[in-house]
């Protein structure tokens, strides 16, 4: 090993080095200041040389232990938990009034619908209406061509004049005449006779020959037979007789033939059978139209009624007489009062279900032919019953419905007798008491688990 040895300058006096602290750290000589003594900066505590304890250690693990202070309060949450249950917001009984309804769907529908067709065939000139139109009792809807018709019409009343003149001439004329021949016919007879019975006379005194008495008998006869002959034509032209009756029957019959022809011309204007709303058009001008195919159908005013389809597993709570609230889907905050009038007795097996008609009290004006309609109907009423949420109930549509009563903080299955059924609600007939909290079905409790109540 060489030892370099700095030379000692002239008049430097050597000093010994500083003393050593047991921590390591150089002490400087008693007055010395270090050279950088002054700049320095006393430590944090806790961060210092001095401080690496364990204050040093959780400053430096805080979130770990800050984590560990969480677990362990969850986990004593979740002990507490398990102790005392879970909070859940029960059901109370209590009294109120219940209405029983059952809900069903359908459309709106008049009593019956009028199929508008023509009675003949032709050709359709003009239709005066549109579809859905109200049209009043006589109304023109349609016209049909009716030149023809109405040639036809005019040839029936020139037959029913000449009859009508004919029977008046019967009357007028030849009944006169045929009285005038009688009386005529009557005073020949009458010279005929005294001519005979004076020739007879001289015939017995033979002044007179046969052939004179002969002559006489056969103007006698002669009288006598134009006598009969007027007699019958008076008959005949008289009222009842054989002539006059033609006379009345042929006019009879130019007067059917009239009315005939009055009909069929009537039949080229078609109007409206009684008052009501056209729900439906299926014609147009020029159309070709034959008797028996409808054009128009007519829904008449009056009664407005409901037809709806029933469940049939609710037939046995529907009656005719109940009442009902309707609502058309167009219009679902309007509500119209409606009566059931009508149970099918039969049930579409297809649907499994049952028809019924409800009768609308007082259709209100935006009602319309086969709209959707919601109805409910009130089925049965109880006055501060005792009810309870239906939500609440399990297994309410079998033969024992029960409920999670809550019974010395835990959940306790109760068997319950139900009454009537609302929308939201059923009547509790036994099983339960007037406040009574029961868990809704909902909520996730078995049966025997700790819960704790909490009222709504």
């Amino acid at each position: 090993m060489t030892l370099h040895m700095r030379p000692q300058e002239p008049g430097s006096v050597d000093k010994a080095p500083p003393p050593v602290d047991p921590s390591g750290a150089v002490q400087a000589f008693p007055g010395a200041v270090p050279k950088r003594a002054a700049s320095r900066v006393a430590p944090e505590p806790g961060r210092g040389a001095g401080a690496a304890g364990p204050l040093h250690w959780l400053w430096a693990h805080r979130w770990f232990a800050l984590a560990v202070i969480a677990l362990l309060g969850a986990g004593t949450w979740q002990v507490a938990r398990v102790l005392i249950g879970p909070a859940v917001v029960v059901d109370v009984i209590r009294r109120a009034d219940l209405v029983q309804t059952v809900v069903a769907s359908g459309h709106v529908e008049t009593p019956y619908r009028v199929e508008i067709a023509s009675q003949i065939t032709g050709t359709v000139e003009e239709v005066l209406v549109e579809e859905g139109q109200s049209v009043a009792k006589g109304q023109q809807l349609v016209t049909l061509e009716a030149r023809e018709l109405g040639a036809a019409f005019l040839q029936a009343q020139a037959a029913v004049a000449q009859a009508q003149a004919k029977l008046r001439q019967t009357e007028e004329l030849t009944l006169p005449s045929a009285r005038e021949t009688l009386t005529q016919a009557q005073a020949v007879l009458l010279n005929a006779q005294r001519s005979y019975d004076r020739v007879a006379e001289l015939a017995r005194t033979g002044s007179a020959t046969r052939a004179t008495l002969d002559d006489a008998l056969k103007a006698l006869d002669v009288a006598r037979t134009q006598v009969r002959s007027a007699e019958l034509q008076v008959f005949t032209s008289s009222p009842g007789g054989s002539d006059a009756v033609m006379a009345q029957t042929q006019l009879d019959q130019a007067r059917a033939s009239l009315d005939t022809a009055s009909s069929r011309l009537s039949y080229a204007t078609i109007v409206a059978p009684r008052d009501g709303v056209l729900i439906s058009r299926a014609v147009e001008r020029g159309s070709v139209v034959q008797p028996g195919k409808a054009l128009m159908v007519l829904a008449p005013r009056g009664e407005t009624q409901l037809v709806i389809q029933i469940d049939e597993r609710n037939l046995g709570r529907i009656a005719l007489g109940q009442t009902a609230l309707a609502s058309a889907d167009a219009y679902p905050d309007e509500r119209m009062k409606a009566t059931v009038v009508y149970i099918n007795p039969g049930i579409d097996i297809s649907r499994a279900s049952v028809e019924a008609k409800l009768k609308v009290e007082d259709p209100p004006a935006y009602l319309r032919q086969d709209m959707t309609v919601s109805v409910d109907i009130e089925t049965a009423r109880r006055a501060a019953t005792l009810v309870l949420p239906a939500r609440a109930v399990r297994d309410a549509v079998s033969s024992a419905p029960w409920v999670m009563r809550v019974r010395d903080g835990r959940a306790a299955k109760q068997p319950v007798r139900l009454g009537l059924r609302g929308a939201t609600s059923v009547e509790i007939l036994d099983g339960l008491a007037e406040g009574d909290t029961v868990v809704p079905a909902n909520a996730g409790i078995v049966t025997g688990q700790k819960i704790r109540a909490v009222l709504p």
